[in-house]
């Protein structure tokens, strides 16, 4: 069993998101070929082609990706998605997102996540986010949307290394804890 519909279309005031598709990938490389957006994250490696096509080929099969679009333009703008679902802790992560530079900066990642935890909170209390531990960009972003540090670390595979990550929770409105 999976939660409800982790490919939804949503629409906030500046951005839509909406299930990831075999046919985005020319429009995401575009965005993700950037070696700027991944300086600062574990895989920092994710602009190179064969990188990128492995994790966007992962994305598909998770059945949680997502693609963003710039509500104005129209324009193919990221990515984020819904993954590692686990039922007996009613938990689910939000990540592996990315956005173009021209839209860092502003209230799209913000925007973004509250669009995603409000689909996904009628279905599941806990959403977790999995940072690169020395990722202060994204650590920073998460805090501004009220995320919780949990204690520790956990290791995961980035270019080839196992780097330690910090994990970020955010419950559902009413279930934080004291």
């Amino acid at each position: 069993m999976t939660p409800h519909d982790r490919q939804p279309t949503l629409t906030g005031p500046t951005v839509v998101l909406r299930p990831t598709t075999p046919d985005d990938w020319p429009a995401l490389y575009a965005v993700a070929s950037d070696p700027l957006i991944w300086e600062v994250h574990p895989a920092h490696d994710r602009w190179r082609e064969d990188v990128f096509r492995a994790y966007f080929d992962a994305g598909l099969a998770s059945g949680g990706a997502l693609t963003i679009l710039d509500r104005a333009t129209g324009a193919v703008i990221g990515s984020s998605r819904y993954d590692h679902w686990k039922p007996d802790a009613d938990e689910i992560e939000i990540g592996w997102t990315y956005l173009a530079r021209s839209h860092w900066g502003g209230a799209y990642n913000a925007e973004i996540k509250a669009l995603m935890l409000a689909h996904i909170h009628a279905h599941v209390e806990t959403v977790v986010f999995t940072v690169g531990e020395s990722n202060h960009r994204s650590r920073r972003a998460m805090e501004k949307i009220g995320g919780r540090l949990r204690p520790g670390t956990e290791l995961r595979l980035m270019a080839g290394e196992q780097k330690p990550h910090v994990i970020y929770e955010i419950r559902r409105p009413g279930k934080q804890p004291a």
